[in-house]
């Protein structure tokens, strides 16, 4: 049998002893934090020139909305698309020592292909940046366009009146019903036609054949009849060094002509000690030809070439003949850069090239008949082609550069 006053007896023992567990388990932890304690009063009154620590309210406080903002602000993004473009025609110049010096006619008309491609887009917060074309297809091919260069003596300054007749240099052309190179086509004539100026449009002459009436570009006939000589005569500047420097700035539009003459051109481009292989120098010519086709600045198209290519230096320029890299991309710049047959070729396409995607907004009217598409138009000026042109964006000041050495030559 359980002794109940026994079991009572113990249970009260064992509470005693809990509570004197409490007891001496308390004294102990009060022991060791009055050691504690007093080890490190201990130390810092040992150094005495310990300053104490103060808190201050931060007073540069880390705004998490504003940094995502600042580096929000550039997005970038690529796009993978698929478009018909222009296939740009290439321009053939054939020397001709039977027409004065400078002269300039098309024996055939430039026409534009279409081809498809494969087209990598760059957006910078929406705004197209760059674009690099990494497949194409032909749909259609484009035409050459032929130019006979007048290489013989004298020069020819014509400037054609209403009431002249002037005479057909290709070997056929077509008259159009409208000023537009795409108009619908009323009739043919041949090289060496004869036909009356009626009236003037732009770059078109509104005329009158045997046949028809009609339209047809300014630069597909000349005032110098067929067996015609030329009288030799001496070319003059049209305007002085003075002159053209006053025209120089960093902002000036680029899209009107430099109003340099051929012998201005050669003289600018020509003796230049960085010009190792006289690349510029053997093609200063067609900076000029390209200037009186598409209305534009020749100097600041040679200053391009002369920066792009380091004076016809560069690896692309020796190899294919292409002083602007054109075509070359950051990812593969010799392998995506276009070759072209003579640097004739290359000098006349980037004319081109700025005229209808750089330098004029879209629906200017442009050369042949043509319109600018103004996909990379942001201004007329240097900084405004920087934008679109190159990635580099000391570009504009280092073509600036070359610019003023150019003019400053004269």
């Amino acid at each position: 049998m359980i002794n109940r006053n026994k079991r009572k007896k113990n249970k009260k023992n064992s509470n005693i002893g809990r509570k004197m567990n409490y007891i001496i388990m308390s004294c102990f932890c009060i022991s060791i934090f009055f050691i504690f304690s007093k080890s490190i009063l201990a130390v810092h009154e040992s150094q005495p020139n310990q300053p104490d620590i103060v808190l201050y309210k931060n007073q540069n406080p880390i705004h998490l909305e504003n940094i995502l903002q600042n580096n929000l602000k550039n997005v970038y993004q690529k796009e993978l698309t698929i478009e018909e473009t222009d296939l740009e025609y290439t321009t053939i110049y054939k020397n001709n020592d039977t027409l004065p010096k400078g002269t300039m006619q098309v024996l055939q008309e430039g026409r534009d292909g279409k081809q498809r491609v494969v087209v990598v887009k760059q957006y910078e917060n929406n705004n197209l940046i760059s674009e690099e074309i990494v497949a194409n297809h032909l749909t259609k091919a484009s035409i050459n366009k032929i130019i006979e260069i007048g290489t013989g003596s004298g020069t020819n300054s014509y400037k054609p009146v209403v009431g002249d007749k002037v005479y057909v240099t290709s070997d056929t052309l077509a008259i159009r019903l409208n000023p537009d190179i795409d108009s619908e086509k009323v009739a043919t004539i041949q090289k060496e036609d004869e036909v009356t100026i009626l009236a003037i449009y732009e770059d078109w002459f509104y005329i009158s054949s045997t046949t028809r009436k009609g339209y047809i570009p300014q630069n597909c006939v000349t005032n110098i009849a067929p067996n015609m000589t030329y009288k030799d005569t001496e070319e003059k500047d049209s305007y002085s060094k003075e002159t053209l420097l006053k025209n120089l700035n960093f902002t000036m539009p680029l899209n009107v002509e430099s109003h340099f003459t051929l012998n201005q051109f050669k003289k600018v481009l020509s003796g230049n000690d960085q010009d190792k292989n006289k690349v510029l120098e053997d093609n200063a010519e067609y900076f000029y030809y390209a200037e009186k086709q598409y209305k534009m600045n020749g100097i600041f198209l040679a200053a391009v070439a002369i920066h792009e290519s380091d004076w016809g230096t560069s690896r692309i320029a020796l190899d294919k003949k292409n002083l602007f890299g054109y075509g070359a991309y950051d990812t593969n710049p010799y392998g995506g850069s276009y070759q072209f047959s003579t640097y004739a070729e290359g000098i006349d396409l980037l004319a081109r090239v700025f005229v209808k995607y750089y330098l004029n907004p879209s629906g200017t009217k442009i050369y042949d008949g043509n319109v600018a598409t103004g996909k990379f138009y942001s201004g007329n000026t240097l900084n405004s082609i920087n934008q679109k042109y190159a990635s580099d964006a000391n570009w504009a000041k280092s073509v600036y550069h070359w610019m003023t050495y150019l003019y400053n030559r004269l």
